[in-house]
Parts: C-alpha cells; structure tokens; sequence
C-alpha cells in the first residue's frame, strides 16, 4: 500500500475535532480507529481542568508548533521560570515573547495564519505530555505586558483540543536550573554572546522596554 497520498474518496469523511482524513486513512491502514476513536472521547476536551491548569502553570519550558501561509512548518522551544504561561480562561492560556534573535519565525507565522500547537512534558520522576492544539492572537498591547517581566509580545491561545498522551517513551531526566538568560524580577539578563560576534554585532536590534517586577 502507498501511503504517500490519502485516497480522494477518503477526502472529507469522518473529520471530527482530532481527526481527519490522513489520520483515518492510517487508523485503518492499522485497526486503531476504535482506541482513537475512545481516545478522543475519553481524553480530548477545550476546556482546562484543575490538573491541567496547575501543570501548564508548573511548567518551565514547552515546545512549539506553527506554519506560515503556505502551510510550511516550524517547530520550536519556548522557557521561562515556573508561570510564564498561564491559564487565563476556561479555554483560553498565554505566554509570554522574550528578546530572541529577531526571526520571529514562531509569532510571525502566526501572523499570517493562529493555527498553533503546544506540547507540554515533563522528564522527571513523573513523565506526563499535555498537548493543546488551537488558535492564537499576538499582541502587543495585552495588559499582560505590564506584569509579566521581560515580555514584549503577549501570545493568548484559545484552545480547540486539550489532550494528554501516553508518557511511555520520555527518557528520565532532570533540570538543574533555569537558564541564566531567563527573565526574572528586577534583574537584566546578560547578552548572548553570539551579540557580539563580528559576523552579527553590527545588524543586532535594540531590546525592547519591558516590564522588570
């Protein structure tokens, strides 16, 4: 069998909030369309719960997943001390945009096209993956910004599909410390070093005011 294209009579059939017609088409391929099936109805929700909500707001880093216009991907990393994404609705979250290097390849898809995905793990005694799926705004006049330290761009997420997934392969590991480069209150980071490298130090933008605590 090719899996390469998806049938065209498959096109359109049986799409629900997680699935669509590639999904379905590997589901049979595999006979695993009743656990996903149960999988989505037991597991997947758009609204936080009390768990979810506290390990959102536990987590110190989370990967990210967005797409230009064309529908080309970009997957990326996003840290900051314990709290910097929130849980600001029933359905809604928000997390803050630090200095970077000034590509904006995650928010500036954004731009042009809110899908996102967001994949939440932990790697310690207690391995568990939460996976929010949904649209996002950037902003850059959220009332966030004036109590988030070190944000100049506010991204709120309102959630499509909330869902946790099996931990059984995520390796055990352990965070030292948080990244010297992390915003905290009252506090400047030091610059990267790759500021001041010939090759960069003359093309480097301005950090932008933020709020310090």
């Amino acid at each position: 069998m090719n899996l390469g294209t998806v049938n065209s009579w498959l096109e359109g059939a049986d799409m629900t909030i997680m699935y669509h017609d590639g999904n379905r088409h590997l589901q049979d391929r595999f006979d695993s369309r009743r656990i996903a099936d149960r999988l989505e109805e037991k597991l997947t929700r758009s609204v936080f719960t009390d768990d979810d909500k506290a390990f959102i707001e536990s987590a110190a880093f989370f990967f990210i997943a967005t797409a230009d216009a064309q529908g080309r991907p970009d997957c990326s990393f996003k840290a900051g001390m314990p709290g910097f994404v929130r849980v600001t609705g029933a359905g809604e979250l928000a997390f803050p945009d630090y200095d970077g290097n000034g590509m904006f390849k995650s928010l500036g898809n954004l731009l042009v096209n809110p899908n996102i995905g967001l994949l939440f793990i932990a790697m310690n005694d207690k391995p568990k993956r939460l996976r929010v799926n949904g649209s996002a705004r950037v902003s850059d006049r959220d009332p966030l910004l004036g109590e988030t330290v070190g944000a100049q761009l506010i991204v709120r997420v309102e959630a499509r599909a909330i869902f946790p997934n099996c931990p059984r392969y995520i390796p055990a590991m352990q965070m030292v410390s948080p990244s010297i480069y992390t915003p905290q209150p009252k506090t400047d980071p030091p610059e990267p070093a790759w500021k001041s490298f010939d090759s960069f130090k003359d093309a480097v933008h301005p950090r932008q005011p933020t709020w310090k605590g």
